[in-house]
């Protein structure tokens, strides 16, 4: 997802990609605990969504305010 479709999602909206994500990010970690994962940066990526998508849900909250 990019950072402009993000950007057009509601706060509702990312919150749902945010859980989402993590559940994703929760599922990737425990499949390389048990054997190791073809791509590993997989988890970094995943990490770096969740961030993305809590930055603009921030951004979005304080500009209600």
């Amino acid at each position: 997802m990019k950072n402009q479709e993000i950007r057009d999602l509601s706060a509702d909206q990312l919150k749902e990609q945010i859980a989402q994500e993590k559940e994703r990010l929760l599922r990737l970690k425990f499949a390389h605990a048990v054997s190791p994962i073809e791509n590993p940066l997989r988890i970094r990526a995943a990490r770096k969504q969740i961030a993305r998508l809590l930055t603009e849900l921030t951004v979005k909250s304080s500009q209600q305010k």
